[in-house]
């Protein structure tokens, strides 16, 4: 059995190998798709898109391992078919079952491992990608540029634009106090920015403008008997230059990538372990429940009806009101004024109480779901762990089924069941996210499906079930023709 046992697993490595790493480069593939724009014409450092690589890497991981164990699984079991050693097991007196024992301890091993990673290592690593992801967000030049206001974020530069968005500004006005003894003025119409592929230099393209150069005061040369060399008179030279095109080069390399505190992300959910979600979502609820109770409070005192007043205050009203000898009028005797200006204080009342129910009740929904988004991130944990259990027990049986393996069937196969899981999460997450379903069922979504049908397949594959063979599907037709005919 110690035979078997490595056999099958030194059988499973391999193929999970591969498809773990060429499952990690489609989803890489996906994020640069996502954030290409924030990554492009940066000039970020090699160093810092390989840390963005390293953290983004950790937290695809468990995305990345469903797809990987159900097509290694096809393609081992298929292997093991199609070379007819799973027949030869089979004829020795092992069931299917047993077979898949050795495989099955390894896809438990690696499902704890894949919730102790997503429970402790991913949010750490979510912290650091989303932290970063921000900061070279905020690396876009085009940004610090406000229009109305003078920009001097760079270096050696004031720039002011009347307008504008992302790379294209109307009428620009650059001063370049760069070089100490040189004062430059350039005014344009239009502009475009763009940087250099180093990073180091900013370009503007320019059309339509003038440039002003005022050189510095030159100091008078005095000779031997002091008098004053002619021609070295105190002067501020000057330069107007107009143009139609023209492109403005600036130095760059001070602008840098900062790093935001990490501490402004931690409470987000997606950064929160199990225990962590927990205690987030008890304080959430103790949250809403002194709101409701404060807020229930604040409309009784507000009227007079409810209005609570504890015994001492009781005892000195009762004693004022003896004292002023204070009388109560019924509504009848009322006048026709004072009866109106109640009433109309009475609408103001319900008018105020009104919008203070609806602003409560729009701020409760606010925590409500932030609460759902917390209980999502929670069993989203669970789920994906109990996902590469599922899909093990639908690509292993699938594969002894199909008698196929390599990357041809297999991977055909296995794209098309993960492309039907990926799309049940992505639903699940979306209707738990607008509050259609709960948290629970959105994230178990993909589960409670594929439960029954990996159930089905490993008793079908283990009781070596015709129903998936060609021989029995072409029985059934001829026979529902054969009935057809004979009914006609």
């Amino acid at each position: 059995m110690k035979r078997l046992y490595l056999f099958s697993i030194r059988s499973f490595i391999g193929p999970f190998l591969i498809t773990l790493v060429i499952s990690m480069f489609i989803l890489i593939m996906q994020f640069f798709w996502v954030y290409i724009d924030d990554l492009i014409g940066k000039g970020l450092s090699i160093l810092v898109i390989l840390e963005l690589l390293f953290y983004v890497s950790a937290s695809l991981i468990p995305l990345a391992l469903p797809l990987a164990i159900l097509l290694s699984s096809l393609m081992t079991f298929g292997n093991l078919s199609e070379k007819n050693e799973l027949t030869a097991l089979k004829s020795s007196g092992l069931s299917l079952y047993k077979i898949m024992r050795p495989l099955t301890m390894v896809v438990i091993l690696l499902a704890g491992f894949t919730f102790y990673f997503s429970n402790y290592i991913i949010p750490l690593a979510n912290l650091k990608w989303h932290s970063l992801i921000y900061d070279i967000q905020n690396t876009k030049l085009s940004t610090i540029i406000t229009p109305g206001v003078y920009t001097r974020d760079l270096e050696g530069y004031a720039i002011k634009v009347k307008e504008g968005n992302d790379s294209l500004f109307k009428d620009i006005i650059i001063h370049d106090h760069s070089i100490p003894t040189e004062f430059k003025t350039v005014k344009a119409k239009e502009a475009r920015l763009y940087r250099s592929k180093n990073g180091l230099y900013l370009f503007f393209n320019l059309k339509n403008g003038v440039v002003y150069e005022e050189l510095e005061s030159q100091s008078p040369i005095f000779l031997s008997n002091g008098q004053e060399q002619k021609g070295t008179v105190s002067t501020n030279p000057s330069r107007i230059t107009n143009f139609e095109k023209a492109s403005y080069k600036m130095n760059i390399s001070g602008f840098k990538l900062n790093r935001t505190d990490e501490d402004v992300f931690t409470n987000k959910f997606e950064m929160l372990n199990v225990f962590q979600i927990n205690a987030a979502t008890d304080s959430l609820q103790i949250k809403q429940k002194k709101l409701k109770k404060s807020f229930a409070e604040g409309a009784m005192n507000n009227s007079a009806y409810f209005l609570k007043i504890n015994s001492l205050e009781n005892i000195n009203m009762k004693k004022m009101n003896s004292e002023k000898k204070a009388t109560v009028k019924n509504w009848e005797e009322i006048d026709k004024n004072e009866k109106i200006i109640a009433l109309n204080d009475a609408i103001a009342k319900l008018r105020r109480l009104n919008q203070n129910i609806s602003s409560q009740k729009d701020f409760i929904k606010t925590i409500s779901k932030e609460e759902d988004q917390y209980w999502v991130e929670f069993h989203r944990k669970f789920a994906l762990t109990y996902a590469i259990i599922v899909l093990f027990f639908i690509g292993a049986p699938l594969g002894a089924i199909i008698r196929k393996g390599g990357f041809g069937a297999p991977v055909v196969i296995a794209a098309v069941i993960f492309m039907i899981y990926f799309i049940l999460i992505s639903i699940g997450d979306n209707l738990a996210d607008t509050a259609v379903v709960s948290p629970f069922f959105g994230m178990w979504m993909a589960g409670i499906f594929f439960t029954p049908i990996a159930i089905f397949i490993t008793k079908a594959a283990a009781d070596d079930s015709p129903i998936f063979s060609r021989e029995f599907w072409g029985k059934l037709i001829k026979k529902k023709k054969r009935n057809a005919g004979s009914i006609h």
